[in-house]
């Protein structure tokens, strides 16, 4: 909490976009979604020890399961891979849950938002952070990914996710030479674009490589920062901003297929930094 404190007060102080809705009742949803998500975790874990991810690591090493354990590889090489591969997970699952409709009836919640900001790296479905752990301790168990780097990698990930989606303008030089390793909320922020030639580009959390490495990577919306519209297509009301709409969502009947992205991965950006 004390980094989304930081942040939150970063964006009031250097904003990069100017605030069209009002804080409140967007916090207050957002937050509430948090708290019914940080639930789901806690009831996980009091189910069964080994659905947390890092008590998965731990029961990892005693068990001497999972693939690194195999490999019997030195500490700082298990650390260092187990870190990468995780982040490419987060990637990879991020993507999936843009291209199955199933996941994307979850993950259209998030989206949902008309503003980004620091609340917005909070505001994920309860049901997809409870999927989100399981897929996760999975990946952990079958890696056999050491506990300190499962630990890292989460505090690093929930630091990330707050400080890219935070409405704060960094200098241009900065945010050029951060990207070229690290997601920035500018790269980011494209991907809560309106547009779905935008939102379904820049899966990254962490590191900014998978998008380069794999083609999703836009580097400026099509509007500039400032142009942009922020949300999705079929939800410009105030609904979004409701909580109980909110968790309903992904049970509403409507369109749930997500819109295809163009052919053209840089159609979207005039400009590569």
């Amino acid at each position: 909490m004390a980094i989304f404190a930081i942040m939150s007060l970063a964006e009031t102080r250097w904003p990069r976009r100017p605030r069209r809705l009002g804080r409140s009742h967007r916090w207050a949803t957002n937050l509430s979604i948090m708290l019914l998500g940080a639930g789901v975790v806690r009831l996980l874990a009091a189910l069964s020890v080994p659905l947390v991810a890092v008590a998965v690591a731990l029961w990892a090493e005693r068990t001497q399961t999972g693939l690194l354990h195999w490999l019997a590889w030195p500490e700082w090489l298990a650390f260092t891979v187990s870190l990468i591969l995780l982040d490419l997970l987060i990637w990879a699952q991020h993507a999936a849950f843009h291209r199955v409709p199933l996941f994307w009836r979850l993950h259209r919640v998030h989206h949902a938002d008309r503003e980004i900001d620091a609340s917005t790296a909070l505001r994920f479905h309860p049901i997809e952070i409870g999927l989100s752990m399981l897929i996760k301790s999975a990946a952990v168990l079958l890696l056999g990914a050491p506990a300190l780097a499962v630990m890292m990698f989460e505090i690093g990930l929930n630091a990330m996710a707050i400080f890219n989606h935070t409405n704060v303008g960094l200098p241009e030089r900065v945010d050029r030479w951060l990207r070229r390793l690290l997601v920035t909320p500018d790269m980011h922020r494209i991907h809560h674009s309106i547009d779905p030639r935008e939102h379904h580009r820049n899966f990254g959390f962490n590191l900014s490589i998978w998008d380069r490495l794999f083609g999703s990577y836009v580097a400026s919306p099509r509007l500039g920062h400032l142009g942009m519209q922020i949300g999705l297509l079929q939800y410009l009301s105030d609904d979004p901003g409701r909580l109980w709409w909110s968790l309903w969502l992904p049970f509403a009947r409507a369109n749930i297929s997500p819109e295809s992205p163009p052919a053209n991965e840089h159609e979207a950006g005039p400009h590569e930094r």
